[in-house]
């Protein structure tokens, strides 16, 4: 990636990429170390991106997967994003991205049904 890329043209990259579905695009825009919360938990629900690609390979055969922002607010190497995701049916989170390096290096997902029922997933 370029230089000088700034911390929300990586995050829409990123979001570009899944709605593409193309995993090596997706999986680019994340550092080798990503560490990624669903939150309150303190550990992490993906560790890597190595875990990263084989759980957002699965995700993305998904034909009705789609992501948009209902708003983002950036704030030094943060991206809050206000999403609204289509799996099998809508969900709304708020997604804290952590950029350094012009790769994302962390992720904290909140929603509003705290905790995120675990069989749904990230």
């Amino acid at each position: 990636m370029s230089d000088n890329l700034n911390v929300s043209d990586i995050v829409q990259r990123q979001l570009e990429a899944y709605n593409a579905r193309d995993l090596e695009r997706f999986a680019a825009t994340y550092a080798d170390t990503v560490r990624i919360f669903r939150m309150p938990a303190t550990e992490p629900a993906i560790s890597g991106k190595a875990q990263l690609r084989e759980v957002y390979r699965q995700r993305f055969s998904s034909p009705s997967l789609h992501a948009e922002i209902l708003a983002r607010v950036i704030m030094g190497n943060k991206v809050i994003d206000h999403e609204r995701g289509i799996r099998e049916q809508p969900l709304e989170a708020v997604a804290v991205y952590e950029v350094a390096s012009n790769l994302i290096q962390a992720v904290w997902f909140f929603y509003p049904d705290e905790p995120f029922p675990a069989s749904k997933g990230t």
